[in-house]
C-alpha cells in the first residue's frame, strides 16, 4: 500500500549472512535475516519483537540526505543510513507513506544535555554513527554499538521491552526519552521523573498516519502510556520543550505537532532525560511496559511479563524460543542456505502484521474512545489491520497456522466496527480509522479467515453489518473528506455502485476503475461469508454483485485488445491508455485488467478466449526481446513487487499452461526475492508481501478472496511440512531445485492427480502432496482441466 520510492542499484551487503551445511538446526531463528528488505522500499525493522507483538523495540535512524521529512523510512530503519537517533519501542512493518507509531525513541548520549534535543539548533548533535559491522539481529534480539562507545541490548516480550545499555566509564551516561518524537509527530507527550523508585513515566498521542495525504485528516487517534525501570539509581536530568531545557525538571509535556504539511516541523518537540554514574554502574538494564490503555495497564503488564530482575538474556532466550515454535509450525528440508533464510525471514515477516492491542488483564480502549474487554471466546484484540494488502494471502496463512489467531482477528476487526459506528475501516491503526486504500477488504477477509478455519468469531453479527455496509450508503459513503487516497467512507460512492453497477469516473473514491475491481472482490468474499451465516439468497446476491466488473471490460479499449477501463456515469469511455495509472491505485490500467481473481475464466472469454488471453499474458510478463518482465520493467508489464499483479501469474492455470505459472512464479521469487538488505522490492505491507513468498515457496496459492481453494504451482524445497491444527500438510518435491520449477506429475494423498488446484477440503483436513518436478516443461501435465471459475 502506498508506494514509497524503491531504491535501485543497493549492492551493499554483508550482515547477518549465514552460512555452513545445508541442513536444518533446531534453531530455526538463526535462519532469519532480519535485515532482509531494510533498503529498496522494503521498510521493515530489524529491532527485537514478539510474533504480532504489541512491543517492536528497534532502533530510529537518522534520515537519508534529501529527506524533507525527519525518519529514514516507515519501519524507523534505513539500511543506508548512517546514523541513529532512538530505540522507539513501537513500529509497524513493511507501510508506505512515512511511517507511523515508532513511539517513545530512547537515546544514550555520553555529552552533557545543555541544548534542548528537539531544538533546531541541536541537529543531530544527540544521535550516534552507526556501522553495520558492530550491529547484529536475529528475531527476538538486536544489538549494535554505537559511535559514542555506548553498547545496546535489545529484547522484547509481548507487551515489554527491556534493553541494557553499557557506558563508557569515561564519558556522562545520559538517557533521553523523546517522547514527543513518534515518526509522524505528536499532538502531546507527558513524562515524569521519579528517581526515588528508578521509574520514568509517560505517554504520547499520536496517530496522522499518511495525514500528510489530505489536510482534513491529520489527526491524533491512540496514546500510548509506558512505565520504564531501571536496576541502578540515576539522577534526575531534566526536561525540554521545543528550544527551552529545565534542567532538574521531573516533569514534562508538549507535542511536535503536524504542522502545516502534515509532518513534525523542526524546532517542536519534548522530553526528558536521565543521568547515570557509569563509573561505577555503566551497564544499566531498562524494563518498560506500555499500554494503549493507561499508566496503571503498562504497569500491570510490565510485571506480569517482566518482573524486578529479568535480565535481558533472559528476555531474548524465551522470545527466540517463541520465535521458533512459530516458524517450526513450517519445516522445509534441502534447499541452500540462502533459499532458506530468505523463505524463513518471508515467513517471519508474514508472522509481524497484526499487532496485539489488548493488555494482560484483557482490556482494550476502542474506536469510541472507551475502555472494553475481549469478546466472550476472544484471547486477544489485535490491530494495524492492512485490509487492501492482508486480504490477498497474509490473513490466509496466518489463519491456516493459528486459526484461533485468524478468529481473533476477524472478532477484533468486528468489535472495531462496532465502536467506529459501523465502519470497517480500510487501513485501521491501533484506535484510529485513517481509512487509507480503496475498495472494501473486510468482507474477504473474514471470509478468508473463516474458510481457513479461524471459525472463533460472531460470525453472523459480522456478516449482518457488512451485508449493512454493502448495501446502504451512509453519509460517509457520499462524502469526498479525505478522498481521493484516505476517503473517510467505508465503501466511497457506494450510492454509484448500487445505481450503476460499476464505480464512474468522477465519484467519491481513489480511482474509480480500481475501485470497481475491489468492489467486486468485496462482494465476492461478502457471498462467501453470506454462505457462511447462512443467507443463501444473500450469497446468490453478493456473487452476482461480483460480475459487475464485466460493466467496465470495453472489447476496443486499444487497437491491440479490450481493456478494464475507466468509464463516466452516462455510460461512454473517455480516452484510455493502458500504461497511466490513471483512475486506477498504484498501478497501471494494464496491470489491473488481470485482478479477477474468483472468475479467471470470465477474463479469459472476455478477452477472446485461451489463446488470446495467453498472448496478452506472454506480453504482461514478457519484453519484447523474450526476457523477464515481472518487475520494474514499465506500465506495460507486471509488477510482481505489489499487490495489483501478484495473483496474475497464477492465471496461466487457467489457459491450460500451468506449466508457465510455474515458470514465471519462480522468476519473480528469483528476481525480486534474496538475503540482501534490498532482498525485497517495495513495501512489505504488513507482511502481504511475504507472504505471497511464503505460498510460491510451497507450491500453492490462496487465489480466490475469501475461500479456500488452493491454485498450485511448483515448491521451492525437497521436503515442506506444514503443522496445523486440523491437519498437517505434507509437500514432497523429489527434484526440486531453483533451476526446476516444472511439475512432471503430482499425486494428492497418493492418488495420481492432474488438476493445478486442490479443493478447500484439502485445507480443512490437511493431506499430502508429492511433486516431481524438472529443469524442463511438462506441456501435458494438468493442461486439460483447468481450475475452477466462481460468478
Amino acid at each position: 500500500m502506498i508506494r514509497r520510492l524503491a531504491f535501485a542499484g543497493l549492492a551493499l551487503f554483508a550482515a547477518a549472512q549465514v552460512s555452513g551445511e545445508d541442513m536444518i538446526p533446531p534453531d530455526l531463528a538463526a535462519e532469519v535475516n532480519p535485515f532482509i528488505g531494510t533498503t529498496n522500499g522494503g521498510n521493515v525493522y530489524p529491532g527485537a519483537t514478539m510474533p504480532f507483538g504489541m512491543v517492536a523495540f528497534s532502533p530510529e535512524a537518522t534520515p537519508l540526505p534529501g529527506r524533507s521529512f525527519p525518519i529514514a523510512a516507515p519501519g524507523g530503519y534505513e539500511w543506508r543510513a548512517n546514523g541513529i537517533r532512538g530505540f522507539a519501542l513501537t513500529h509497524l512493518s513493511g507501510t508506505g507513506c512515512t511511517g507511523a507509531s515508532g513511539d517513545i525513541p530512547i537515546m544514550p548520549v555520553t555529552v552533557p544535555v545543555e541544548r534542548s534535543p528537539s531544538s533546531v539548533a541541536a541537529g543531530l548533535g544527540y544521535a550516534s554513527l552507526l556501522d553495520h559491522a558492530r550491529e547484529s539481529a536475529s528475531p527476538g534480539a538486536y544489538t549494535v554499538t554505537l559511535d559514542n562507545r555506548v553498547r545496546v541490548e535489545l529484547g522484547a516480550t509481548n507487551r515489554t521491552a527491556v534493553g541494557r545499555f553499557t557506558f563508557p566509564q569515561d564519558r556522562p551516561a545520559n538517557l533521553l526519552f523523546r517522547t514527543s518524537d513518534s515518526e509522524v509527530g505528536s499532538t502531546a507527550s507527558t513524562i515524569r521523573i521519579d528517581a526515588d523508585h528508578r521509574t520514568v513515566t509517560g505517554s504520547v498521542t499520536s496517530g496522522n498516519f499518511c495525514g500528510y495525504l489530505a489536510p482534513d485528516r491529520r489527526e491524533s487517534y491512540y496514546t500510548l502510556h509506558f512505565v520504564a525501570v531501571f536496576d541502578q539509581p540515576f539522577e534526575v536530568g531534566g526536561t525540554w520543550r521545543d528550544d527551552q531545557v529545565a534542567k532538574g525538571a521531573t516533569e514534562g509535556s508538549g507535542g511536535t505537532t503536524y504542522g502545516t504539511r502534515g509532518h513534525p516541523p523542526a524546532g517542536k518537540g519534548a522530553g526528558g532525560w536521565i543521568a547515570f554514574d557509569a563509573e561505577k554502574t555503566p551497564a544499566v538494564t531498562m524494563r518498560v511496559g506500555i499500554s494503549y490503555v493507561d499508566e496503571a495497564g503498562a504497569r500491570a503488564n510490565l510485571n506480569r511479563e517482566s518482573p524486578a530482575g529479568t535480565t535481558i538474556e533472559e528476555t531474548q532466550k524465551a522470545t527466540r524460543a517463541a520465535w521458533n515454535r512459530a516458524l517450526g509450525q513450517i519445516r522445509i528440508t534441502g534447499g541452500s542456505r540462502d533459499d532458506r533464510t530468505v523463505f524463513y525471514t518471508a515467513l517471519y515477516h508474514s508472522l509481524l502484521g497484526e499487532t496485539l492491542y489488548s493488555d494482560a488483564d484483557g482490556r482494550y480502549r476502542g474506536f469510541d474512545g472507551a475502555i472494553h474487554r475481549l469478546a466472550k471466546g476472544q484471547h486477544a484484540q489485535y490491530a494495524n489491520f492492512s485490509g487492501w494488502d492482508v486480504y490477498r494471502s497474509q490473513l490466509q496463512l496466518v489463519t491456516l497456522l493459528d486459526p484461533q489467531r485468524g478468529s481473533d482477528i476477524a472478532q477484533s476487526l468486528l468489535n472495531q466496527a462496532d465502536q467506529n459506528g459501523g465502519v470497517w475501516d480500510r487501513w485501521t491503526h491501533l484506535t484510529g480509522a485513517t481509512s487509507v486504500m480503496n475498495g472494501d477488504p473486510s468482507p474477504p477477509s473474514l471470509a478468508a479467515i473463516y474458510a481457513f478455519g479461524g471459525r472463533a468469531f460472531d460470525v453472523k453479527a459480522a456478516y449482518a453489518s457488512l451485508k449493512r455496509a454493502a448495501t446502504v450508503p451512509t453519509a460517509k459513503d457520499l462524502s469526498r473528506t479525505g478522498c481521493p487516497v484516505l476517503c473517510v467512507g467505508q465503501r466511497p460512492g457506494l450510492d454509484q455502485w448500487l445505481k450503476l453497477h460499476y464505480m464512474p469516473v468522477g465519484a467519491p473514491g481513489w480511482g474509480s476503475a480500481a475501485d470497481t475491481l475491489e468492489l467486486a472482490a468485496a462482494d465476492f468474499g461478502l457471498a462467501e461469508l453470506a454462505r457462511a451465516a447462512g443467507d443463501e439468497a444473500g450469497a446468490r446476491q453478493f456473487r452476482e454483485r461480483s460480475g459487475w466488473w464485466r460493466n467496465l471490460y470495453n472489447p476496443r479499449a486499444t487497437p491491440e485488445g479490450g481493456y478494464i477501463q475507466p468509464r463516466n456515469a452516462d455510460g461512454s469511455w473517455p480516452a484510455f491508455d493502458p500504461s497511466s495509472d490513471e483512475e486506477f491505485v498504484e498501478g497501471s490500467g494494464a496491470q489491473y485488467l488481470w485482478m479477477v481473481p474468483f472468475d479467471p475464466a470470465g477474463l479469459i472469454e472476455k478477452l477472446g478466449g485461451k489463446a488470446a488471453a495467453t498472448r496478452r499474458l506472454d506480453a504482461f510478463f514478457r519484453t519484447s526481446t523474450g526476457g523477464w518482465a515481472v518487475t520494474k520493467s514499465g506500465p506495460l508489464h507486471a509488477e510482481l513487487d505489489n499487490e495489483p499483479s501478484i495473483a496474475s501469474p497464477w492465471l496461466y492455470n487457467f489457459v491450460g499452461q500451468p506449466w508457465q505459472t510455474q515458470a514465471t512464479v519462480r522468476a519473480a521469487m528469483r528476481r525480486i526475492w534474496t538475503n540482501s538488505p534490498s532482498g525485497i522490492s517495495g513495501n512489505d505491507d504488513l507482511g502481504q508481501m511475504s507472504s505471497w513468498y511464503v505460498w510460491s515457496a510451497l507450491g500453492l496459492y490462496p487465489l480466490y478472496p475469501g475461500r479456500a481453494d488452493l491454485v498450485i504451482g511448483s515448491p521451492l524445497f525437497p521436503a515442506a511440512t506444514i503443522d496445523r491444527p486440523g491437519g498437517r500438510i505434507d509437500i514432497r518435491g523429489e527434484g526440486a531445485a531453483p533451476d526446476a520449477p516444472f511439475v512432471q506429475s503430482l499425486t494428492v494423498n497418493g492418488k495420481p492427480s492432474d488438476r493445478a488446484w486442490l479443493p478447500a477440503s484439502f485445507v480443512a483436513s490437511g493431506g499430502t502432496l508429492d511433486f516431481t518436478l524438472g529443469t524442463k516443461p511438462d506441456r501435458g501435465w494438468a493442461s486439460a482441466t483447468t481450475p475452477p471459475s466462481f460468478h
